[in-house]
């Protein structure tokens, strides 16, 4: 994988977290270097933690499926963005966006939630690179230095322009989750 790709990949997977910054920003009243950097770190840290783990778990058993490696980092890739991108779009049962309600919450609990939250997709992607034999240590820093760059943008974000970024951002990282899932089965074939 290069490190474009790597880079594309990271947006993508940061988005969740990006969209929770939105958020965490817009229920602040006075923003702080201290309240941006809390969610950057929490956001970026569990970023980089959930592929790592997901890596080592994926090595465990990447030898048995090999042969279909492809076809698995296409699916749960698409599955992932698709995911996102459908959580973002609008629905009748979804409450009006007139009525966001975000914690502002900063404590060690409510963030570890978040991050969590926030942080299952990259697990998977995590198993995804031990199957694509992905370098792990440059790609875990790469996407937790990216999450807490972005995170503390979007805690910034929300706080002067509220929620109006937050669907965007999540479908553009399925969109870009999605696109790399597909570029990974057509260079199997051969097609890229």
């Amino acid at each position: 994988m290069s490190f474009a790709e790597l880079f594309i990949l990271a947006l993508g997977l940061s988005m969740d977290a990006v969209a929770v910054s939105i958020c965490k920003g817009l229920s602040m009243d006075r923003l702080s270097m201290k309240n941006t950097l809390t969610v950057g770190v929490w956001f970026g840290g569990f970023q980089a933690l959930m592929p790592l783990v997901g890596y080592f778990l994926g090595t465990q058993f990447s030898q048995y499926i090999q042969t279909a490696s492809h076809w698995i980092a296409f699916i749960l890739l698409a599955a992932i963005g698709l995911n996102m991108i459908r959580e973002a779009l609008p629905r009748k049962d979804k409450a009006s966006e007139d009525t966001v309600t975000a914690d502002c919450s900063l404590s060690v609990k409510a963030m570890f939630l978040m991050a969590v939250a926030t942080s299952i997709d990259a697990l998977a992607v995590g198993v995804t690179f031990a199957f694509l034999k992905v370098q792990i240590i440059p790609a875990v820093l790469a996407i937790g230095i990216t999450t807490f760059a972005l995170s503390m943008v979007g805690v910034k974000i929300g706080n002067v322009f509220g929620a109006k970024y937050q669907a965007p951002a999540e479908i553009v990282g399925g969109t870009i989750l999605c696109a790399l899932g597909v570029k990974i089965l057509l260079e199997q074939f051969g097609i890229l």
